[in-house]
């Protein structure tokens, strides 16, 4: 049959573009597991990735566990023995093995260990966290992450001058700075600097809020309560029912706070919750169900369709922070500083939890690694190995 040039230009431009739609079309086409569904797996081979390097890196995660004590409560203890008045709060529980998955596109390509083990998670808990200020920010209950913290709590947590200034940015990236006392922790007493004079560090001068990034868990349990005031619900009830239960997750995860963290809410005792299990609490979770946060994350925010936690809140949360350009509203990013991971994509973002406890989120490869008790300091090494089989 004869076609004409033009004829044979037209041809050339549908097939074009009807393979690029077919490219797009597998980008956008995730695969979304069901609730209490076994999770299809693929080969790696069918994503054209490298078998033998895919399972050189799961060996490295089996082979580099971390080496603090399996009974939590003693690795906390000894972790932290340095900080003044430390003591457990909430609740501990026995860890189990090095564990994890790797996702690509939605299918697991690779697993380890006991992934329905339920187990601390420390400060990953804290991605969880932001995650409830972004719901309560996508349903209008924030106004803005620039509002005074004030302006929501009533209550004298942020009354003064220099706390009346912390606005949600300023917790959500740690760089508030805040002064007080929060279910018996003091913030000055929570890692404390390893060089100095503790009454100094006591009663120094307070950073100016958003200019100093500081990691302290009484700060970020403060968020935590300051969100049950605005969203007048136990914050694991918000999660379960916006995120949770959407995403299929199981029933067994858990989100504590300390012994004496109760508040009246509206004539109901509510427990505010924690950040970590730096003192004990948190969240108490399996594998499966952070790879499922994790693809959420990886979706924009979005699970089969469904908008679940708006994409502009994602962009928000892994946008460097004037105060510390490798960390967001409390996950990680691979930008050039101190915690680059060499050899991996900047893009690259993740939770990060003690212990050696991570979800990695790589967007511009469609994948998700979760990895648990990895040896912490191993963890850009484990990721390059993920990479190197790209």
């Amino acid at each position: 049959m004869y076609l004409s040039k033009k004829a044979k230009k037209h041809t050339t431009f549908l097939l074009l573009t009807f393979a690029f739609s077919l490219i797009i079309n597998a980008q956008n086409n995730n695969y979304f597991p069901e609730r209490n569904a076994n999770w299809q797996e693929r080969t790696p081979a069918s994503f054209s990735i490298n078998t033998a390097k895919i399972n050189e890196a799961v060996s490295f995660a089996e082979q580099n566990e971390y080496s603090g004590s399996r009974d939590l409560r003693i690795a906390i203890l000894r972790s932290f023995a340095r900080e003044p008045f430390h003591k457990i709060s909430g609740p501990t529980e026995k860890r189990g093995g090095p564990a994890g998955m790797i996702l690509k596109n939605g299918y697991v390509i690779a697993k380890w260990g006991d992934l329905k083990k339920v187990d601390m998670t420390f400060s990953v808990t804290k991605s969880y966290l932001s995650t409830v200020a972004g719901l309560a920010v996508d349903e209008k209950l924030i106004a803005s992450v620039n509002d005074p913290v004030r302006n929501y709590v009533w209550d004298g947590s942020f009354n003064g001058a220099h706390n009346s200034k912390i606005n949600w940015d300023h917790l959500l990236t740690q760089s508030s700075d805040w002064s007080g006392t929060l279910w018996g922790g003091h913030d000055w007493a929570d890692r404390p600097p390893r060089n100095g004079d503790l009454d100094d560090w006591k009663n120094r001068t307070y950073n100016e809020p958003g200019t100093v990034f500081e990691y302290n868990d009484v700060r970020v349990n403060l968020l935590a309560y300051s969100l049950l005031q605005v969203l007048r619900k136990p914050l694991p009830m918000v999660l379960k029912e916006k995120i949770m239960d959407p995403i299929g997750a199981s029933t067994t995860w858990r989100w504590y706070g300390y012994d004496n963290a109760w508040v009246n809410v509206d004539g109901i005792k509510m427990q505010s919750v924690t950040g970590g299990g730096h003192s004990g609490g948190g969240l108490f979770i399996n594998t499966e169900d952070h790879a499922r946060f994790g693809l959420l994350f990886l979706n924009d925010g979005k699970w089969n369709g469904k908008q679940l936690l708006s994409k502009s809140w994602i962009e928000k949360a892994i946008t460097p922070s004037q105060a510390n350009v490798n960390y967001g509203y409390m996950w990680w990013l691979n930008k050039k500083g101190p915690r680059h991971w060499e050899g991996v994509s900047e893009d690259i973002y993740y939770a990060a939890g003690f212990g050696g406890n991570f979800i990695v989120v790589d967007k511009e490869h469609d994948l998700v690694i979760v990895t648990r008790w990895l040896e912490p300091s191993k963890i850009g090494e484990f990721v390059k190995k993920v990479m190197d089989a790209l």
